[in-house]
């Protein structure tokens, strides 16, 4: 792979990233592979391979074991998520397409990880409301950026003290951090990173990484 995903990095430091980082499982070039078949000029959402190490890493390192993903596309995200789950954990992944969670269903069963994920489709906010009292450890968001900042609002509350929100494009090609750019998901992006800064609930940070993660760690 030799597109650079990394906001910043060009062709040949990603490479170097890659290179230098532990291979994303075999799940994530099967699922590129499909969505590139699939989806057509839609498989630019896919996350790159170091965000999926990223995530993976992430959630074995917040000892993760009830996780909900907002946004779930092909599936890629989510089996990074499955796969570092504590023993027992689940992963519940809301989304609104049957016809690309067709492909993530396919994969995650190959990959021995649907006894983990639990598939809702319909309107993520619904879903939500309808979710269990537990409390939960990691959140992934990955959707319609102008809903960014209701579904922030709908989850903060149910992570756990210590539990982390991880919020997907949010440097936004970069053009977060042009004035010029006043197009409703690049200021609902802003406003987000503002609201998350902002929050005494939480302690954020804004890294570098694919097309930029807000991860929000709740106190």
């Amino acid at each position: 792979m030799s597109d650079a995903r990394t906001v910043g990095a060009g062709p040949a430091l990603y490479e170097y990233i890659l290179a230098n980082s532990t291979p994303a499982d075999p799940i994530y070039e099967a699922i590129r592979a499909d969505t590139l078949a699939e989806t057509g000029g839609a498989a630019g959402m896919q996350i790159g391979p170091d965000q999926f190490m990223f995530m993976r890493i992430l959630t074995q390192l917040v000892g993760a074991k009830v996780a909900v993903e907002v946004g779930t596309f092909t599936g890629s995200s989510a089996a990074a998520i499955a796969g570092g789950l504590a023993p027992g954990g689940r992963l519940i992944c809301l989304d609104v397409s049957e016809e690309w969670t067709t492909i993530a269903r396919t994969h995650w069963a190959a990959a021995g990880l649907d006894d983990r994920i639990d598939l809702r489709i319909g309107p993520a906010l619904d879903s939500i409301e309808a979710l269990p009292d537990d409390p939960i450890d990691l959140v992934f968001i990955d959707a319609d950026k102008p809903a960014y900042s209701a579904y922030y609002e709908a989850l903060v509350p149910r992570l756990r003290s210590g539990g982390v929100l991880l919020a997907d494009n949010t440097l936004w090609s970069g053009r977060v951090a042009d004035p010029a750019d006043t197009t409703e998901s690049t200021e609902a992006i802003r406003a987000y990173n503002s609201r998350a800064a902002n929050d005494p609930r939480v302690e954020s940070v804004v890294v570098p990484i694919g097309d930029g993660i807000t991860i929000s760690r709740k106190r």
